[in-house]
């Protein structure tokens, strides 16, 4: 029997992929660990690995199609001792992995891909949930037959987003089939729903009734100019359009990453009771130190530092420091808990050309300040050439996003889920401050936390600030 290939899911948000090439065809002989094709996924390019041996008897998916869902049948493997020449794709599920047959036990329960694909979870210190809430279908039991989401009696799995525009909408949600991991229902199945007419359906009449007419004053159709994919504030593409001279405009499409950066961003500010504290920091012995530290930094022959720190160095090692003295608020929702974590693991907002990476710092309450600013040179780099692995850009449990640089004085950042928080941090100028009851000239910068309520309540929120506070104006404190 051959041996399925399906497109994997190679980050935690993909639902789709690219498939950029292939480096077998078809008729190679397949070795367990060979690299068998590249995928694009939102972030980078990722290879996907052979873990069956056998030869590749037939390529389903061409390189180059754009848009492949997770989980499509990509190719096939005929196993030792098949005739490769006699294995066909599936004609009519040739788009999707094969079914169970009717009555075949159902799979063990798979982890959750919301973690790093190579097991690169170890960092992380909290009991793994990997089942949802009504948990999952025990092994040896025979699959149910396939039912729309919640049919039956059984609980609807629908993302809180799907939720709430069902509840606006008026859609039943036990009605739908969901395209999300696991059959849960997304906001693009309530969208497609909405578009379609769905609406919560009426009591059956009974199946010997004949059926009413359709009653003369029916909705009206909506109108031409309004069709298309609903946008932002409900308005179609073509209504936006029409709003402008013809000509006036470059229409650039979307790509993967800025696809999935609208998506997550929307759902953060509708799903993320977001609130936000502000004060000020005091840089002037933080500067004194950090010339002090360059200045003393071990050169090589040609005269080179061995590191220069930045501010942002020091604005990681605070933050991380300052969680594990609040370790209340070193945490990530995970929809009925929370995870606390021993260890501050840091993501960094790094712009790049058409949108941004987050690479994180794992235990940066650990690294000295050259070896966080070595880290974040390098993540840094490889973000913007987008070479960096899921690994390296998912989890953490906060997140700093630096403007300062570009001279912006104040601003309210975005919560990136499952964080809890994200520093904002502003530009450092000099500013006049009274001490001692006299005008003084201070360095200082605003830096603004944006929190979620459901996890850290504003008290513990000013207590993470507090302490980042501290640790800056002192930040002699951050080399021991």
């Amino acid at each position: 029997m051959p041996i399925n290939i399906l497109m994997p899911a190679l980050s935690p948000t993909m639902e789709k992929g690219n498939l950029a090439k292939w480096l077998k065809k078809e008729g190679d002989t397949i070795k367990s660990g060979d690299i068998l094709a590249e995928i694009e996924t939102d972030k980078a390019t990722m290879e996907v690995e052979a873990v069956d041996e056998g030869v590749l008897a037939k390529i389903v998916v061409p390189e180059g199609t754009a848009d492949v869902p997770v989980n499509q049948l990509i190719a096939l493997i005929a196993s030792e001792g098949e005739d490769p020449g006699s294995v066909q794709a599936p004609g009519a599920s040739a788009s999707s992995a094969p079914a169970p047959a009717a009555g075949a036990p159902a799979p063990a329960a798979t982890p959750q891909q919301n973690l790093s694909p190579a097991g690169g979870d170890a960092h992380l210190s909290y009991a793994r949930v990997d089942t949802a809430p009504g948990g999952a279908q025990p092994a040896g039991q025979p699959a149910p037959a396939a039912k729309p989401n919640g049919q039956g009696g059984g609980r609807v799995f629908a993302s809180p987003l799907a939720k709430r525009l069902a509840k606006e909408a008026g859609i039943d949600l036990s009605g739908l089939q969901g395209s999300g991991p696991h059959g849960r229902i997304i906001e693009r199945d309530v969208k497609g729903a909405q578009a379609g007419g769905a609406a919560k359906p009426a009591a059956a009449a009974p199946a010997s009734a004949p059926q009413a007419p359709a009653p003369a004053a029916a909705a009206p159709a909506p109108k031409p100019a309004a069709s298309g994919t609903a946008l932002a504030g409900g308005m179609t593409l073509a209504q936006v359009k029409a709003m402008y001279e013809p000509g006036s405009y470059e229409e650039v499409s979307l790509d993967g990453m800025r696809k999935t950066i609208a998506k997550r961003l929307v759902e953060s500010k509708q799903t993320v009771p977001h609130f936000y504290l502000s004060l000020d920091v005091e840089l002037d012995a933080l500067l004194a130190l950090r010339e002090q530290v360059n200045a003393g930094a071990p050169k090589d022959k040609d005269g080179k530092p061995a590191f220069k720190l930045s501010v942002n160095d020091f604005v990681i090692k605070g933050m991380a420091l300052a969680l594990q003295r609040v370790p209340n608020a070193n945490a990530v929702w995970a929809e009925d808990r929370v995870l606390k974590f021993k260890h501050s693991d840091v993501g960094v907002a790094v712009a790049i050309e058409g949108g941004l990476f987050t690479p994180v710092i794992r235990k940066a309450e650990q690294k000295t300040l050259s070896a966080i600013s070595a880290e974040m040179k390098d993540l840094a780099g490889r973000a913007r050439t987008r070479k960096l692995k899921p690994e390296e850009y998912q989890g953490g449990s906060t997140a700093v996003s630096n403007l300062g640089m570009f001279g912006i004085k104040n601003f309210q950042a975005v919560i990136n889920p499952p964080h809890a928080t994200i520093l904002a941090v502003g530009a450092g100028e000099q500013r006049v401050v009274v001490k001692n009851g006299a005008p003084a000239v201070v360095n200082a910068m605003t830096v603004t936390l944006s929190v979620d309520h459901r996890v850290v309540d504003g008290a513990l929120g000013a207590e993470v600030l507090q302490a980042f506070k501290g640790l800056l104006e002192s930040p002699m404190g951050m080399l021991v």
